[in-house]
C-alpha cells in the first residue's frame, strides 16, 4: 500500500467511453505528485470527454477512475469532484457581471457559481490572500464584466485555489486572449506551477506553444487512445505529434518553450 505521499492524484486503468461509437478507448494514466500535466490533441482526440469522466459528468462504460485514493463508484461522487479544480470557459461564462473578484473567489468554496450569501470575515480575508497570490488584489472589488479575459482566467484559478484541491484543471484556458494577454497568462501560470504549494496542474490544450517549463509530463491523445505519455521530453518528440496531428511536422524547444512547425504544401486549382 503506497503511502499517502506517493499515493497517485488521479489513477486511470483501462477507462473506456462507448456511446454510439467508442469515445475514449481503454486509457490507462496516472498523475502523482510534484507532477505537471498537458493534455495534448487534435479537435475530436478525446481531450474534452477524458475531462468529463474525470469530474464525473460522463459514467465510463469500462475501466476505473480513482482520485485522491478514492474511487469514482464507491465513494461519493460530488465529494470526489472537490479535489478537482476546473477552469474552462463553461465556467467563466456562467459567472454573472455584477460579481466581484472577490465574491467569484470565495464562492470556489462551496463549489457554486455566483456567490449567494454575504462571505464571512475569514473567507474575506482568505480570498484576499488568494488575491494578492494570484498577482490580482488589486482587483478584489472590480465586477465581472470588466475584467479582461486574462484577469478573469487568473481569478478562475483563484476560484479553484479557494477549495483547497489536490488537482487544477486549466481547460484551454489561453482561447480568446490575445497574443499579449497569452504570454502574461502563461507567464503567471509558470509563477504559479513553481510555488510549493501549488496543486497539480494539468493543461488541456492544442497548441504546444503554450506548454511552460513548469509543466513535466504529457499525454497525447488521438482518436481517443493514448499515443503517448510520460515525461515531456521524451513525449513531445516530432513523430508523436505528427501521429496525433496526422500531417508531418517538426518541433523545436528553446528556453523551455516549445514550438511546431507543419510542413504542409500549398496546390491551387484552377
Amino acid at each position: 500500500m503506497p503511502s499517502h505521499a506517493q499515493q497517485p492524484l488521479i489513477e486511470l486503468r483501462h477507462l473506456s467511453v462507448v456511446r454510439d461509437q467508442v469515445i475514449l478507448d481503454a486509457i490507462d494514466w496516472t498523475v502523482r505528485p510534484g507532477q505537471h500535466w498537458v493534455i495534448l490533441g487534435a479537435n475530436g482526440s478525446g481531450k474534452t470527454s477524458l475531462l468529463a469522466a474525470l469530474t464525473a459528468y460522463l459514467t465510463p462504460s469500462d475501466g476505473v477512475i480513482t482520485v485522491s485514493g478514492q474511487t469514482y463508484g464507491e465513494s461519493d461522487w460530488t465529494q470526489l469532484r472537490k479535489h478537482i479544480g476546473l477552469v474552462s470557459s463553461a465556467v467563466r461564462q456562467r459567472i454573472d457581471d455584477a460579481e466581484t473578484a472577490l465574491e467569484a473567489i470565495v464562492s470556489g468554496k462551496d463549489a457554486v457559481i455566483n456567490l449567494w450569501r454575504a462571505p464571512c470575515r475569514a473567507d474575506r480575508q482568505r480570498a484576499r490572500r488568494i488575491l494578492r497570490a494570484i498577482e490580482c488584489a488589486r482587483l478584489a472589488d472590480r465586477h465581472w464584466l470588466h475584467l479582461s479575459q486574462g484577469e478573469r482566467q487568473r481569478i478562475l484559478i483563484g476560484r479553484a485555489l479557494m477549495a483547497d484541491l489536490k488537482i487544477l484543471i486549466l481547460d484551454e484556458p489561453c482561447a480568446g486572449l490575445d497574443p499579449v494577454a497569452r504570454e502574461k497568462f502563461l507567464a503567471f501560470l509558470t509563477r504559479l506551477g513553481q510555488t510549493g504549494n501549488c496543486p497539480a496542474l494539468v493543461l488541456v490544450t492544442h497548441h504546444v506553444e503554450e506548454i511552460m517549463p513548469c509543466f513535466t509530463h504529457a499525454l497525447l491523445l488521438k482518436n481517443g487512445q493514448v499515443t503517448a505519455s510520460g515525461p515531456i521530453a521524451k513525449t513531445l518528440t516530432a513523430k508523436n505529434l505528427s501521429a496525433i496531428f496526422n500531417a508531418t511536422v517538426s518541433v523545436r524547444r528553446q528556453r523551455g518553450r516549445y514550438r511546431l512547425e507543419s510542413r504542409v504544401s500549398s496546390k491551387f486549382i484552377a
